[in-house]
């Protein structure tokens, strides 16, 4: 048994109370807050679905587990926190003793695999590719969006696995960790090319690209090259997709077809009538609250 570091403190509370107690908490010497449902696990576990990058609420009935150095007063932290907040002092919470761990492999271990199809699979750097034979994306989760577990992410991916023949230019716009560009490449494109505003996703889709040996052109927007693209694939989020509308149409050639994601399902007609004039877009594949919408840009 290795030698005790950390004290957890679990308390139960509600959706309006969370923040401001993870808050509270945070003050009184807490080194770290988690929120989750109380429910977990159970049936009535409650689903919240946002968009990547929101906040997408609480639970309503939560647990807020706060991690405090092993000689801390858990305690007077808690009743101090209550106090601070002007509510009741807590009653209903749980303090337990939380042993050294190794904290790269506990991460390392809950980032498994991920089977796209039987031929497509993403793959994490300390991991064995299940099937060798497949094609394997090489991806660890790091500091850019789209690490291959997101529904969002997970579409686009079973769209291009679909539909990717070969030969074809692909714009990955709003490119993230580059793995929609790297897994065109891998799947027989002829010209890949990413996009991104956040200077530190171009450098991040890069280094992926080259520890998948593959070749792909990332880029700040206004640096990209300016090609016409045989598809263009994005997922970002509802409300960008549509202020980009033009510029996506713009880069994508006659004939050719236009993949987006990052879009909730009460969104979907939304973006649809966006894109209507020029582009026949159909929600091509449904994950979790999430779509997939596609569809051929008019001649």
């Amino acid at each position: 048994m290795s030698e005790l570091s950390w004290l957890s403190a679990a308390i139960r509370t509600n959706a309006e109370t969370a923040d401001p107690l993870s808050d509270a908490l945070l003050a009184e010497g807490a080194l770290s807050v988690t929120v989750t449902d109380a429910a977990d696990g159970a049936f009535q576990e409650e689903p919240i679905f946002g968009e990547p990058g929101e906040f997408a609420g609480y639970w309503n009935e939560c647990v807020v587990t706060a991690l405090f150095a092993a000689d801390a007063d858990v305690p007077a932290a808690i009743e101090n926190a209550c106090a601070m907040l002007e509510i009741a002092a807590i009653t209903s919470h749980r303090i337990t003793s939380v042993d050294e761990q190794d904290w790269v492999r506990l991460t390392q271990s809950q980032f498994e695999p991920i089977e796209v199809s039987p031929r497509l699979w993403i793959v994490p750097t300390w991991h064995q590719a299940p099937n060798p034979n497949a094609i394997n994306l090489v991806l660890d989760p790091g500091r850019a969006f789209g690490t291959g577990s997101h529904p969002t992410t997970l579409l686009c991916l079973r769209w291009l696995e679909r539909e990717i023949k070969g030969g074809e230019i692909v714009l990955d716009y709003g490119c993230g960790s580059g793995i929609l560009a790297i897994a065109a490449a891998k799947l027989g494109a002829r010209t890949v090319i990413g996009t991104d505003i956040d200077p530190v996703a171009v450098e991040v889709a890069r280094a992926n690209a080259h520890d998948n040996n593959v070749t792909a052109d990332f880029q700040l927007p206004d640096q990209a090259p300016s090609v016409l693209a045989d598809v263009t694939v994005a997922n970002i989020l509802a409300n960008p997709l549509q202020m980009l509308a033009a510029i996506i149409i713009g880069k994508t050639r006659p004939g050719g077809r236009i993949v987006l994601s990052g879009i909730l399902k009460n969104q979907a007609l939304g973006v649809i009538d966006h894109y209507g004039h020029a582009v026949d877009l159909k929600i091509d594949g449904e994950d979790a609250d999430w779509v997939c919408l596609a569809g051929k840009k008019k001649s």
